[in-house]
């Protein structure tokens, strides 16, 4: 019998000053069963970051020709390719000469080890920026996760302030390449 995926509601409340762009979020979290809870919250994370009305999320985990996170325009050209985690070179060369703009967020603890081993091969992409979630943060976003979560997002010089609750979050990211 097939594992069913995990459903988490989000009500996010975002104001990003860098982009100049406001919203209210209401969206819908399908966790695969092979996703971990650290990568869920990764993915929303990187959603909030690059939020659009073109923005969705793709079937990443379970569809190699979709992206984790992609901007899909009305012609079908893909905008912007976001992909999670430390992914291999043929991956990423794939999301290049598919999109106009390719991002890479990183995180847990083997990071550093991938970052020195592919940094030169990764160079050979224009396209492709790539930005690294630190440990303790993802571990702060983890006790978050709720199978109902509300969050007020303020996106401000690169800094993401994060509020759930009582809790907030300062969440950044490491630049490896622009």
């Amino acid at each position: 019998m097939a594992l069913k995926a995990t459903i988490y509601k989000v009500n996010i409340e975002l104001a990003n000053m860098d982009r100049n762009y406001y919203d209210s979020l209401q969206l819908t979290l399908a966790q695969h069963p092979s996703e971990t809870e650290q990568r869920l919250m990764v993915r929303l994370i990187c959603y909030i970051l690059n939020a659009h009305p073109d923005l969705q999320f793709g079937k990443g985990v379970s569809d190699e020709d979709e992206a984790a996170i992609w901007q899909v325009n009305y012609s079908d050209e893909i905008a912007l390719w976001i992909e999670l985690g430390q992914i291999d070179e043929k991956r990423i060369k794939k999301a290049c000469n598919k999109s106009a703009k390719v991002k890479l967020y990183c995180y847990g603890s083997s990071v550093n080890t991938w970052w020195s081993q592919t940094q030169n091969t990764l160079q050979k992409f224009p396209k492709l920026s790539i930005e690294q979630f630190d440990i303790s943060t993802t571990d702060a976003l983890v006790k978050l996760l709720s199978r109902n979560m509300e969050f007020q997002c303020s996106i401000q010089d690169g800094q993401l302030w994060l509020s759930c609750g009582d809790e907030t979050l300062l969440v950044e990211t490491n630049t490896l390449k622009s």
